[in-house]
């Protein structure tokens, strides 16, 4: 009955066995209470995390349970604010999903407008979607609330690693859920050492795509992916689209480290050109004009090259290059 607290029944048990035998050993505990001198350790660490066994004061090498009374009160309390604070995001993120909705609600009778396109089928969308992608210049975000061992697609013929190759920066947020899946991991994390970022959160509201920061990518029904889907220009739309995704984006977390991301990847043909340009003395607007990127990407594209060899300069950037080879 201790379970919402965090204190489940082997937990209650030992912490019950120091309650009643203060002075006893591990060992003694694990006697009284059918277990394992380690698993009695282990769950004596869980009651240090939950700060029901605590340092003595008179003695600063020994250890106490702490009374129910005050312990198990401070533990409900403590778990009655986290519960609070994720009931109040989740009525912001429900109130977040309720504007974007209606808004996309109003937006649906006026489909003759040049700002709103109908994708009716699964089919049509999925290649819209590719096209729009393709297109993208600078920046691709996306909510994918998708169950990934039906959706991930095998790694050497996914288009998203076509995509970071070609300097285009990409955030996404998956669910949780994705972990238990290592084909979904595994995909994940060949997208981050590509540069992309990832990030997870135990729920989404639907499926959503920003391309650019100017074109918003909705379902036609959320609770149908089959239907079809929704492309938005309108500012007001998007704006709001963009609110969305960064009111997850900011509360989702990170699935791995920056230093994660592999020094030794080979280059995309996007870096390996922008390097062969500098080294012949082109400006950033050369090398922009030349490969068909825009200036944002193309600079983007050489601050990442300088900060993976650790280049202060253009000069420097040029020397790491050579020593590696890659110019």
């Amino acid at each position: 009955m201790l379970e919402p607290l965090g204190v489940d029944e082997a937990t209650f048990a030992v912490y019950h066995a120091l309650l009643s035998h203060p002075d006893s050993t591990p060992e003694q505990i694990a006697a009284l209470v059918d277990r394992t001198t380690s698993e009695v350790l282990e769950l004596m660490d869980q009651l240090r995390r939950l700060e029901l066994l605590v340092p003595t004061w008179t003695n600063p090498d020994g250890e106490h349970a702490v009374h129910p009374r005050v312990g198990l009160t401070g533990l409900a309390e403590r778990r009655r604010t986290e519960l609070n604070k994720a009931l109040g995001e989740l009525r912001e993120a429900e109130s977040s999903a309720e504007v974007i909705a209606e808004q996309y609600n109003e937006l649906l009778t006026s489909r003759s407008s040049g700002d709103v396109e109908v994708l009716k089928g699964r089919a049509n969308a999925s290649r819209r979607i590719e096209e729009l992608a393709l297109k993208a210049k600078d920046t691709f975000w996306g909510l994918v609330p998708a169950h990934f061992d039906d959706t991930v697609p095998k790694s050497d013929r996914s288009p998203d690693f076509e995509h970071l190759g070609r300097g285009l920066r990409m955030r996404t947020v998956y669910l949780q859920s994705m972990t238990a899946s290592k084909q979904a991991v595994e995909y994940a994390a060949m997208m981050h050492k590509l540069g992309g970022e990832v990030r997870m959160t135990p729920t989404l509201p639907m499926r959503l795509l920003i391309f650019d920061q100017a074109i918003a990518v909705m379902p036609m029904d959320p609770e149908n992916p089959t239907a079809g889907a929704v492309i938005h220009r309108t500012p007001a739309v998007v704006s709001v689209a963009l609110a969305l995704f960064d009111s997850y984006w900011s509360r989702a977390t990170e699935m791995f480290d920056a230093d994660d991301r592999d020094d030794e990847t080979p280059l995309t043909p996007h870096e390996s050109e922008v390097l062969r340009l500098l080294a012949g003395g082109a400006k950033d607007e050369q090398v922009a004009r030349l490969l068909g990127i825009s200036l944002r990407t193309a600079r983007r594209i050489t601050a990442n090259l300088s900060e993976r060899l650790d280049a202060a300069s253009r000069f420097e950037l040029g020397v790491a290059a050579a020593k590696r080879g890659w110019v």
